[in-house]
């Protein structure tokens, strides 16, 4: 070969190469921003009942947050839920969390003086009401559930929210027509059956609670239908975070049978607090965004994670570090 062709050989190379280092570049661009020193210190992540879908979640995205900014050390908590969660945040003994809309709206609607500095960082993924009874149990309706023993999730979660509203709507009064327990995913599915007739569980599907209970014994959900929904609606201003829909048949398959079950969902948020550093929370919406996938092979809710519809934190603004993220990549 000739010494001319070895030199256009050579060049044709480095262009070659010079493009897909290009292309390379703008690709770690995307997913993290190329000559900035990745932040660093430590944050407070409140999460949620062991078992449930916020733990996990909780879990999972400390790892990836470790790997975009190995100098950021993530405390996870547990929690009751979304209220504890959402009060939390607003008062400074956490700093990132998820929490369900309607309990972010109720905070604000209860007039706390701290509601202010709440902020959204990304609209995540749907929680779904479940309604749990035994395979054999006569409860066919909510309305059944009078007279009976029901767990209606920890004082200061999501899921007694939603469930004093619903048990309401069916015109029940939670404390005096059921015998009220406040058993979360962790000891619910235990104790159904035996010291529970039922329990309400509100989360992203599958949650690994009942997962797990799924592949051993049987339940059965009770249906929340559009009429129950409507009258959900018509208690609260933070209600009209509810909407009328059905669980997939894919959700728990050994229980459904392939049906769907009529429910309500509310839509999750992470928030953080208006004086959280802006870059620190621009790194974080990042990693939330591009660990959907890896996170999803593991939580099923997080694959719907959602860059076009992320910023829509309703009722919250936008914090200016999660703005400044999604403007960055806005086509």
């Amino acid at each position: 070969m000739s010494k001319a062709l070895t030199r256009i050989s050579r060049r044709r190379a480095l262009q070659g190469g010079a493009a897909g280092f290009v292309a390379f570049g703008l690709l770690l661009w995307w997913l993290l921003p190329l000559g900035e020193e990745p932040p660093s210190g430590t944050i407070t992540f409140s999460t949620g009942t062991r078992a449930g879908v916020y733990q996990e979640y909780g879990k999972l995205l400390r790892d990836e947050l470790a790997k975009d900014m190995p100098n950021l050390k993530v405390k996870l908590l547990t929690s009751d839920g979304s209220q504890e969660n959402v009060e939390r945040v607003a008062t400074g003994r956490a700093d990132f969390t998820i929490a369900a809309a309607d309990a972010v709206d109720t905070f604000k609607i209860d007039g706390r003086t701290v509601t202010d500095r709440l902020r959204g960082v990304a609209r995540l993924y749907d929680d779904y009401v479940q309604l749990v009874v035994p395979p054999d149990s006569d409860i066919r309706s909510v309305a059944d559930l009078k007279g009976k023993r029901v767990a209606i999730g920890r004082p200061h979660s999501g899921v007694r929210l939603i469930a004093t509203r619903v048990l309401k709507a069916a015109g029940i009064d939670p404390e005096k027509d059921i015998t009220p327990r406040s058993d979360g995913i962790d000891t619910g599915p235990k104790r159904l059956g035996k010291e529970l007739d039922a329990f309400f569980w509100s989360s992203g599907v599958p949650t690994d609670g009942l997962d797990d209970i799924a592949e051993t014994s049987s339940f059965r959900f009770v249906p929340i239908d559009t009429r129950l929904v409507a009258a959900v609606h018509a208690q609260s201003d933070a209600a009209h975070f509810y909407r009328a829909t059905n669980m997939p048949e894919s959700a728990y398959p050994s229980v459904q049978n392939g049906d769907t079950v009529p429910t309500i969902a509310v839509s999750n948020l992470l928030i953080t607090r208006e004086n959280m550093d802006p870059r620190l929370t621009e790194w974080i919406t990042r990693t939330v965004i591009k660990s959907r996938d890896g996170i999803g092979r593991h939580v099923h809710s997080a694959q719907f994670v959602d860059l076009r519809t992320a910023i829509y934190t309703d009722p919250l603004a936008l914090h200016q570090g999660a703005q400044r993220y999604y403007q960055s990549v806005k086509p």
